[in-house]
């Protein structure tokens, strides 16, 4: 599969140590498979001056779920977020996993689940609203040697 990942700079070799904590899937290394999206992720390094690079790659997902633990949500369900919450609250729950795959908690996202930690909706309502938003996609790489093994750097282009 051809993953992309957005940043301010050339990302030809990758590391998990660079990942800022408490990130939806925990600390760790993140791309996407959707193109467009992964090109939204440089917008705030350009709105700083900065330059913004889409880092393309090929990633055997298949072939990693066979030789590691990979944890996969594929809708926003109650799973999804309760672990998304315990990861953005510095739990070191992803590291069950050499890999998680899902949903991204963007800012209209994220709104949703501030307004159900507060107590101002429940969990039926804030799975309702969050079937409504436009699908994304991510994927944390946790482990390493995943990225040693298995990721391969492409190119880069400047967007």
């Amino acid at each position: 599969m051809i993953v992309y990942h957005g940043s301010y700079c050339l990302v030809d070799n990758p590391h998990v140590s660079f990942s800022r904590d408490a990130l939806d899937f925990g600390k760790g290394f993140y791309v996407t498979g959707i193109e467009e999206q992964a090109i939204n992720w440089t917008s705030k390094f350009k709105r700083r001056g900065k330059k913004g690079y889409l880092n393309i790659y090929t990633l055997p997902i298949e072939r990693i779920k066979e030789d590691y633990k990979v944890k996969e949500f594929s809708t926003y369900n109650i799973e999804w977020l309760d672990f998304i919450l315990e990861c953005r609250e510095e739990s070191n729950i992803y590291l069950e996993y050499d890999m998680i795959i899902g949903g991204i908690a963007d800012d209209r996202v994220y709104n949703t689940i501030e307004l159900y930690k507060d107590q101002l909706i429940g969990k039926d309502e804030a799975l309702r609203r969050l079937q409504y938003y436009k699908p994304n996609h991510q994927i944390c790489i946790s482990n390493q040697e995943i990225i040693n093994r298995y990721l391969k750097y492409e190119e880069s282009k400047e967007v």
